[in-house]
């Protein structure tokens, strides 16, 4: 038996064995991180999440990168719109707008970066306080004159993960 198929056949045994339910976020506070942000290089950055009831939330991002010749900024805002519930996971559809900044050889250019998407954020059994999140969608970014249309596919480690309170 293959490593890959034992770690996976432990997993899938070590998390069927809990009681599953669909998250209630509603009134939730999270905290995390993200980089979604359509600059030409990747932009960090910290994340607030906020369900203010149970069908929708809202996600605020700020990313600073202050080196030399080569800063970026980026503050954004999604909102999203729980569309079901599975167990440990909800599956969501939504919109985000932001203003980028990016210095390249001296030169600062700004502008705005918009997307449209759908996700899933996906809590672990046990760990009913810590989610992932990933999303695919679409998104469009003017910097300066340069208009750049992208598509969107973000795993946990680029579309977030919070701790909620």
């Amino acid at each position: 038996m293959s490593t890959k198929l034992l770690i996976a056949a432990t997993v899938s045994l070590l998390l069927g064995s809990f009681n599953a339910s669909a998250k209630d976020l509603s009134s939730r506070l999270g905290v995390g991180f993200s980089n979604q942000f359509g600059l030409n290089q990747d932009l960090p950055s910290l994340a607030l999440r906020y369900y203010p009831n149970n069908d929708y939330g809202l996600m605020a991002a700020i990313g600073v990168d202050t080196t030399k010749n080569n800063s970026r900024f980026g503050a954004g805002a999604k909102i999203m719109k729980v569309v079901f519930r599975e167990d440990n996971l909800n599956f969501y559809t939504g919109a985000g707008a932001g203003i980028v900044s990016q210095e390249i050889a001296g030169k600062n250019n700004s502008g705005f970066d918009l997307s449209g998407f759908a996700g899933a954020e996906f809590f672990m059994p046990g760990l009913e306080n810590l989610s992932f999140s990933f999303e695919a969608g679409v998104g469009v970014t003017s910097i300066s004159s340069e208009i750049r249309f992208r598509t969107i596919g973000d795993s946990p480690l680029r579309a977030g993960i919070v701790f909620y309170f």
